[in-house]
């Protein structure tokens, strides 16, 4: 994930702020270099916790998210 999209990036169920917490970020000799490959994104408005796992952030509602968890995605 690119840290650029936290500029136009909101929480889908409060259009509130992300902030980032970047667990695994790529390094400099990778084609993605800079970007985030693992982390959070958190929302301190509704305290909701969006994952980032291979570079995609899951911005799915929380129930969507238990949905496709539940159904093995």
């Amino acid at each position: 994930m690119r840290t650029d999209l936290l500029d136009i990036l909101a929480c889908p169920v409060c259009k509130g702020a992300l902030t980032l917490h970047a667990e695994a970020i790529a390094p400099d000799d990778a084609p993605d270099a800079g970007e985030v490959l693992t982390g959070v994104l958190i929302c301190s408005p509704c305290n909701e916790v969006y994952p980032i796992r291979d570079g995609i952030p899951n911005l799915l509602p929380p129930d969507l998210r238990d949905a496709e968890t539940a159904a093995g995605r």
